[in-house]
């Protein structure tokens, strides 16, 4: 699987006790609330689900201070990264490298030219003015990440702006995907920016580690735009038990202070402990840490003891000495860190 959290596969091979760092998951798990509401919602099970997603995106408008007219649910991001790209149909659209790789294989699909905007270490793989160039009046639909996958990195806030201002000039949607944005120790304030050119991605996947009920929903001010991503999907991708949850989640505020707070300290932790191992550690502000490695066997060596992190081989701009590992609790990233310690 060309994704982290694969761990179905992974057991087929090792029988023991996994310890998964390859999916960037809240490691508090699913709230309590979100759980009871699932559960409650099965006995609606032997209906259709809303297909409106009605309840649920007066939860998001309130959580995300939109009205429920700006919002469209599906089934994780990555079917809405796809939805939108049918609903567009770019010819020619940039991403950035590495970025989430269902972009590409989006477009791909659309057969669409794809520009990629390199992210190297010497700028500690930060998006750079360099992005303003590629926008071009010929381009259609851009990508970006904040903070990136798998780098952690968070795009500067005045770049930003001026991105979405450059966007705008020349009539290209800019997706971007705020799927780890939560975890940030300073989190965009709720709302959406003024242009219609933006359409803004986010997901329940991982900041609520709902990754298996599949919830995701994307944001916009162009409601032209929105209804042709509604109708570029089945009308019933979001579950009942999913919708439930979605809700219930985010009435839980006591459950965001927390996980804030754990990532803060543990992402601290672990970097540190990165480093001290003699590691070279990049960007890594959102749940995970994006590091390299002298050794490109470190993945097949930590499967051994148990251990999953996500090579970034496979990523475009990347190498096999590259790794994303999750933040996890104390003890578990002690478990990493003194596992990389014995094989380094």
């Amino acid at each position: 699987m060309t994704h982290g959290g694969d761990v179905d596969s992974f057991r087929e091979e090792y029988p023991g006790e996994i310890l998964d760092f390859s999916a960037n998951l809240n490691p508090l798990g699913l709230p309590e609330p979100a759980r009871l509401a699932a559960e409650r919602s099965l006995s609606d099970c032997a209906r259709y689900p809303d297909p409106q997603c009605r309840a649920l995106r007066r939860a998001i408008a309130r959580h995300e201070r939109v009205a429920p007219e700006q919002i469209v649910c599906g089934a994780g991001a990555a079917e809405l990264i796809f939805r939108a790209v049918l609903a567009e149909r770019p010819e020619k659209a940039v991403v950035t490298a590495p970025a989430f790789s269902e972009y590409e294989a989006a477009l791909r699909l659309s057969g669409c030219e794809i520009v990629r905007g390199p992210l190297t270490a010497a700028n500690d793989f930060a998006v750079t003015e360099d992005f303003l160039d590629r926008l071009t009046p010929d381009v259609d639909m851009a990508f970006l990440c904040t903070p990136n996958n798998p780098t952690g990195k968070a795009v500067d806030d005045r770049l930003l702006k001026r991105i979405m201002e450059r966007c705008e000039e020349n009539r290209i949607l800019l997706a971007l995907d705020e799927c780890f944005a939560d975890f940030l120790d300073d989190p965009p304030e709720p709302g959406l920016p003024e242009s219609k050119s933006v359409l803004v991605l986010k997901a329940f996947t991982k900041f609520y580690a709902m990754a298996g009920l599949r919830l995701g929903y994307c944001m916009s001010r162009d409601p032209g735009l929105l209804e042709r991503i509604r109708e570029s999907g089945p009308p019933w991708s979001v579950s009942a038990p999913a919708q439930a949850a979605g809700a219930a989640a985010l009435s839980d505020r006591g459950y965001a202070d927390a996980t804030r707070r754990l990532i803060r300290e543990e992402r601290g932790y672990l970097k540190g402990g990165l480093k001290a191992l003699g590691l070279s550690v990049y960007g890594s502000q959102a749940n995970f840490v994006f590091f390299r490695a002298p050794s490109d066997t470190l993945r097949e060596q930590l499967k051994k003891r148990g251990i999953l992190i996500r090579c970034c081989a496979d990523y475009k701009g990347l190498g096999a000495f590259y790794y994303r590992a999750a933040v996890r609790t104390r003890a578990e990233n002690e478990r990493l860190l003194a596992a990389l310690g014995d094989i380094l």
